[in-house]
């Protein structure tokens, strides 16, 4: 619509925007009427209308088998369309039109914002199913009339009224019409099981809806927003509101729309869904949630129980155990920073950048003096819970390596140096490459041939585990540069 609206008219962003507004919300119209609506626009020429956005109906046959959006047709083909943007009154004279041997009837709506007229509704309904209407029917036509009055009135739709999407209530869901007083005038079918899920067993003709509803509902429910309004005021049908009704079976979600055809409210219409199942859904979902998050905190608690137990170990062991202990203590701790972020989230997925900085912090800290640098470059992205935590074993162990073996000089009295992380994720894969500038490998080092425990740990993580590649060779200029490729998920 946005380039329709701008290549062939010379609308304003705001009156662009009331036009948003009014599309967003058309639906309503469109099933009220059981009839086709298309907007036509004029052209900056005056000399041509332009349709720019179509909506059919949910409870009717449609009028149009082809979509009309950015058909131009020229003034005078269409009186009606001529007559409601010149004359800013809803057209309804003429015969009914034959398309492809359907009876059709053409009514156009004039679309005005503020003291201009913008463009104009063609309303079509398809007459070949017309019979006797019911009592739903009648309240369906006598609101669509309504509210075509207020969109020519300039005053449908409501401005700052954005409609909730994914879950507002439809005409289908259930309709209620109150007159001024706020009492109930008509309720459809589906209204009255919405109200007998809310505990309400009775017709609602001749009730106080919004008495009513807050008479169903809990004390602890009996307001609808932040604000402090009244679930009996957000339902009374004075001004336009959108919430949840929860009574002691059920949940219904309510639209409140106030009809003024002539200026003055003559009643409202309140459009009600029954959500119960929608929301016992969500509600368990958010349970379930939160006992998974609290189980990974609880995992992280007792990991770093485990860890602060080897490190204790540790320091009253002999020499020869302590740096074992010390070793398995890091291994403890890289698995429990993987549940600690699973802890904070809302899905199974982890933010690895920020393991991977908390890992470097901790190898960082093993180095006597703080002589070693650590740093990382690029992102990892979010990865899985089942890929970050073996990934952020083989990480510790790679950078417990280049700590170990590249800057072995450290209690000597070294120089230190830096250890860099680089991060690379591209066609579905992420690499890491650990690089150092200290002492580098052994002229006769052999990574397939050595009995490193860490290697060997690193080896079954990352080729065993993941189904990734792992690799350590001398670094460019001096020291290591150790590469973990593995495959993401799809």
């Amino acid at each position: 619509m946005n380039e329709l609206v701008r290549d062939h008219t010379e609308l304003s962003d705001d009156d662009l925007a009331h036009l948003h507004l009014l599309v967003a919300e058309w639906q309503l119209l469109a099933d009220l009427s059981f009839a086709d609506l298309v907007l036509w626009i004029p052209t900056v020429d005056g000399t041509r209308f332009v349709s720019v956005a179509q909506m059919r109906p949910n409870t009717g046959p449609t009028s149009y088998q082809d979509d009309m959006v950015g058909r131009l047709v020229p003034r005078g083909r269409r009186p009606m369309l001529d007559d409601a943007l010149d004359e800013g009154r809803i057209v309804r004279e003429g015969d009914p039109e034959w398309r492809e041997q359907v009876p059709v009837r053409v009514e156009s709506i004039p679309v005005r914002r503020g003291e201009k007229v913008l463009g104009v509704i063609a309303r079509n309904t398809n007459l070949l199913t017309v019979r006797t209407p019911s009592r739903l029917e009648l309240t369906y036509l006598e609101s669509a009339a309504n509210l075509a009055q207020m969109i020519a009135a300039g005053m449908f739709p409501f401005p700052g009224q954005e409609p909730r999407p994914g879950g507002a209530p439809r005409v289908g869901d259930g309709l209620i019409r109150l007159d001024e007083a706020g009492v109930v005038q008509y309720a459809s079918p589906n209204a009255l099981s919405s109200y007998h899920r809310l505990g309400h067993a009775a017709d609602l003709v001749g009730h106080h809806l919004g008495r009513l509803t807050a008479s169903l509902a809990p004390v602890s429910r009996k307001t609808v927003d932040p604000m402090g309004e009244s679930l009996e005021a957000a339902v009374g049908g004075r001004v336009p509101r959108s919430g949840e009704a929860e009574g002691s079976d059920g949940i219904v979600r309510f639209r409140v729309i106030p009809l003024t055809p002539h200026g003055a409210r003559i009643g409202s219409l309140v459009l009600v869904r029954d959500v119960t199942e929608l929301r016992t859904r969500e509600r368990e979902l958010m349970s379930k949630d939160a006992t998974i998050r609290e189980i990974h905190h609880r995992v992280k608690n007792n990991l770093q129980t485990v860890a602060a137990l080897l490190r204790l170990q540790a320091r009253r062991g002999p020499d020869e155990a302590r740096s074992a202990l010390e070793e398995a203590m890091r291994r403890v701790t890289s698995i429990a920073l993987v549940h600690d972020t699973l802890s904070q989230n809302l899905d199974d997925t982890v933010d690895f950048d920020e393991i991977v900085d908390r890992v470097l912090r901790m190898v960082a800290e093993l180095a006597p003096g703080g002589v070693v640098r650590t740093r990382r470059t690029g992102r990892c992205g979010t990865l899985p819970a089942d890929v970050a935590t073996p990934l952020a074993m083989a990480l510790t162990e790679v950078l417990q390596n280049a700590l170990e073996h590249g800057f072995a000089d450290l209690h000597a009295g070294g120089t230190g140096g830096t250890v860099e992380v680089t991060a690379l994720r591209d066609r579905g894969r992420l690499r890491l490459s650990v690089i150092d500038d200290g002492a580098g490998l052994p002229a006769d080092f052999d990574p397939d041939g050595s009995d490193s425990l860490g290697l060997q740990i690193v080896r079954t993580l990352v080729a065993g585990e993941l189904g990734g590649k792992f690799e350590i060779v001398p670094a460019e200029v001096a020291g290591t540069r150790a590469v973990l490729d593995v495959p993401l998920p799809g």
